[in-house]
């Protein structure tokens, strides 16, 4: 069975890790965690390393 990728940027609660999508995080409010209530985030980036050709 394949997992489904949430849509949108995915962020991090930064108190118990969890990571949560941006279309369930609109749904409240404010936004707070679903977990443990925090309020702070960071947004998750994907391990992708961007090459830049240097002149």
């Amino acid at each position: 069975m394949e997992e489904e990728r949430p849509r949108g940027p995915v962020y991090e609660c930064l108190r118990c890790g969890s990571r949560v999508a941006y279309s369930e995080l609109e749904r409240y409010v404010s936004f707070r965690c679903p977990q443990c209530g925090y309020r702070i985030f960071r947004k998750v980036r994907p391990p992708v390393v961007k090459r830049v050709k240097a002149r």
